[in-house]
Formats: C-alpha cells, structure tokens, sequence
C-alpha cells in the first residue's frame, strides 16, 4: 500500500461536504435552512468561483463553526478520512487560530485564546486508531494587524510541540501594501527557529520576488516556472520546493486545464526543484491526495517516474522531521533592525 504526505492542506477547506452539512443539519445553523437537502449543498460548496478572492471567501464559512468546542468533531473525522481513504502517513495542518477564537472578545483576549486553539487542535490530532503524524502550521493573514500577526510567530515558536512552520495566507493579491512588514515577520520567525512557507506566485497577481529568501517551501509557487523561469536556479540553491494543488487552480480561475500544469513540471524537473503534490482544500474540492496524483498521471501532465519524485519529496520536505535551526545571530539581527517593536 502506497504511503502519502500532503504538506499543504486547509483545517478550513479540509472538511468534506457531507460532514459539514450533517453538522449543520444536526445544530439548526443558517445553512441548514439555506440548504435543506444535501445535493444543494454539494453542488454550492464545491462549484468552481472566477476568483481567488471569491474561492476563499468558503473558508469564512467553515471557519464560523470551527470554534474552540467542535474543532475536535471536526478533526477526528479529518483525521478518519485521510487514514483510510487516502493512506496518508503524514499531515500538515495549516489554519490561522486567531479566526478559530471567539468574536466577542477584544483583540487582546483573542491573542491570549489561540494558544488553547493550538492545544485542541494537537490533541484532537492524535486518534490512536488512525495513526498519521501530524504538526501544524499557523498562518499569518493578510487581512489581521500586525499585532495579531506577530502574535502568531511567537505563538507558533512557543508551541513546537504542535506546530512545525508559520504561513502567509489570505490571497496573494493583498500582500503589496505591507511587503516591508511581511519580510519583517518573516525574519522574525526565522530568528525564532521556525520553519517557513508562504501562499506566493499563486496567481499573477501574487508574485514578490522580495518574500522568496526568507522561504524554505513556496506554497503553490506554480506562476514561477510558468512566468519567471528565470527564477528556479535561485529557487533551487536554496533547496525550496513547491506545494502544487492541482485542483485549486481550477476551482480558482488561476488555470483553465490541468494540462497547462505540464510545463510547471517539467521546467522545475530539469530545474533540479522539488515538487510536493498537495490537496490544498481537500474536503472543499472532494478530491482526495490519491486522486490529485492520479489526475495529474491519466491526464499526462506527469509520467509515474515523476509521480514518484513528487511522492519522495513530500516526506523529503515534511517540516515536523526537519530539526536544523538558524544560526542565533539572526535573532539579534532582526531586533536590531526592528527596533525590538
């Protein structure tokens, strides 16, 4: 039986459609009385939207019922899924707790509240009878103050029981405005002995060379060999690999076929950068890892000796196995030029 690690998957869009709208039925939400039949619910939750924007905007959905008291429902089930209908052997969470905290508290209360988000969220991971390793990664987000987002990095420093690597969501589009404090954050969790991803070059609109060198995986990444080739013998000295999710692009808009992902293969392979196949929103997409790779194969976008490149370096780039730390003066160079803000 084939073992599988998908680096980049969602806790938001991780839920498959019938969990979701069984939950909803059972607790009288508002979108139980909106779709009171299952096939309804399906068909909205899972369609393609024009944008990436648009896409996420399902994430705010999932995440309005993700709270401190059902994360462990939720997950236990994710974690059910991914044992036994895609084999996999290791799992990245990625999610931003502070949207997983209670919207009635000050922004101070909430900070406080997402290390117990990070705790249930652990050890609601740990299901004897389905056993995946698993780690988190907390993600930044585009649209929370800077406050927020570097009380995320110290969180996820101070949590490496449970979390392996920090993230920058919330649509690659809205990074421009606050490039500078991006970078400083970045710097700030590698100082801290973090590990580091980040959604960058998803779409056309999401391209920041300036984010690249502080990133030890690029989160999608695909714009890269499809636009900047020029950019993957850098992207390959510093040993980054891309965490491609097929189906997202087609869901998003960003991609009208999947054939058009035969070039991002086959120039990062003669590049000499790895690949990571990742679901991405598995729940939201009802395409589970196995399927990414077989779609890919029937569709002759990759050939199985590449499958099996991309299988090995899933394991290869897994975070929570990697122990090497930066060296200690990066913290001292981040508070110097931050002024220990």
């Amino acid at each position: 039986m084939a073992l599988h690690a998908d680096l980049h998957r969602h806790l938001g869009g991780a839920v498959v459609p019938r969990i979701l709208w069984r939950y909803c039925q059972r607790h009288d939400t508002h979108l139980a009385a909106r779709f009171p039949h299952y096939p309804e619910f399906e068909e909205f939750y899972t369609r393609s939207r024009n944008t990436l924007d648009e896409y996420l905007e399902l994430h705010t959905l999932v995440e309005s019922v993700q709270t401190a008291e059902t994360l462990p429902y939720f997950i236990y089930r994710l974690i059910r899924g991914a044992y036994i209908f895609e084999n996999l052997a290791y799992l990245e969470l990625r999610y931003t707790p502070y949207l997983r905290t209670d919207e009635a508290l000050s922004q101070t209360e909430r900070i406080e509240q997402m290390a117990k988000i990070v705790e249930i969220v652990g050890q609601a991971s740990r299901v004897k009878e389905y056993p995946i390793v698993t780690s988190q990664i907390l993600c930044m987000h585009s649209r929370l103050p800077y406050e927020v987002n570097k009380a995320i990095v110290e969180l996820a420093a101070n949590s490496k029981e449970y979390v392996c690597a920090v993230d920058l969501a919330g649509g690659d589009a809205h990074y421009q405005k606050r490039l500078d404090e991006f970078v400083s954050l970045y710097k700030y969790a590698l100082a801290l002995g973090l590990k580091t991803t980040g959604h960058v070059y998803e779409t056309t609109d999401g391209c920041y060379p300036e984010l690249l060198p502080y990133l030890m995986r690029i989160g999608h990444g695909i714009q890269i060999p499809l636009h900047y080739p020029e950019l993957l013998p850098e992207v390959a000295q510093r040993k980054q690999c891309l965490e491609v999710c097929p189906t997202t692009y087609l869901k998003t808009g960003t991609l009208e076929n999947l054939s058009e992902l035969k070039v991002v293969f086959e120039r990062c392979f003669a590049a000499g950068v790895d690949i990571s196949i990742c679901t991405d929103n598995a729940g939201l997409h009802n395409v589970r890892l196995p399927f990414e790779y077989e779609n890919l194969l029937t569709q002759d976008v990759i050939d199985f000796r590449q499958l099996q490149a991309c299988q090995e370096s899933s394991f290869r780039h897994a975070f929570a196995w990697q122990y090497d730390r930066p060296p200690a003066s990066l913290l001292t160079e981040y508070m110097q030029e931050t002024g220990n803000r």
